[in-house]
């Protein structure tokens, strides 16, 4: 882990609304405290990430569980390791997504751990990350799946964490550094400060092959 880029702004900096927002990261997560910590230099940006997220990615037309597997397919595209490193509680309470999932997401086309609705989700996922040029086949498929607002929403929330995970791995921001005791939305061996440096350094570790447009499909 590299030296921190932005800081983080202290809850007393923070007016009554913004502190209550805290609060309620560090409760659940999605996000965790530090990024929104980071995004509270300018309130704007703060709101903005708060409500878009809350209302495209934890609630929303689409099932909860579609959108949690693509945000974690972004986080092992862009090789985010802060946001990789968080589930989704409401998808993993459900069911809807199991950690076996994760492990695969690269290689989801050719898995037997997701059934037909999440390969096609995926594939729209991977379609914008790796500025892929689908073709009438890829729509019929998408089509098949997902109503056309499903595929706004899907559409949008990847497009917004594609540009927020692709900016917070720059930062070098860390979990369990602000408003820390919780492990709300932390992937199992990331729960607390101790735990997740053990398992960074496991040889295994996720984030320690960066991948290639072409890694996933070999």
């Amino acid at each position: 882990m590299g030296k921190q880029r932005i800081s983080y702004v202290p809850l007393d900096k923070m007016d009554a609304r913004m502190r209550a927002e805290m609060e309620r990261c560090q409760r659940e997560g999605t996000p965790r405290p530090e990024s929104s910590a980071v995004r509270a230099h300018v309130p704007a940006c703060f709101w903005f990430f708060a409500e878009s997220w809350h209302n495209i990615f934890r609630t929303g037309v689409l099932d909860h569980g579609i959108k949690e597997l693509c945000r974690l397919y972004v986080s092992r595209s862009v090789a985010c390791e802060y946001c990789g490193n968080q589930r989704s509680v409401k998808a993993t309470k459900s069911g809807a997504v199991i950690e076996d999932q994760v492990f695969d997401l690269l290689n989801f086309e050719k898995s037997a751990k997701y059934n037909d609705r999440q390969k096609a989700a995926l594939a729209y996922a991977e379609a914008i990350i790796w500025r892929l040029n689908p073709d009438d086949a890829f729509w019929e498929r998408m089509r098949s799946h997902f109503g056309e607002p499903e595929m706004v929403e899907l559409g949008c929330m990847i497009g917004l964490t594609l540009g927020q995970q692709s900016w917070l791995r720059l930062l070098n921001i860390e979990h369990h550094e602000v408003m820390s005791g919780t492990s709300a939305s932390m992937a199992p061996g990331y729960e607390d400060a101790k735990r997740l440096q053990e398992t960074k350094a496991r040889a295994d570790y996720w984030a320690k092959e960066t991948p290639s447009q072409d890694s996933h499909r070999s």
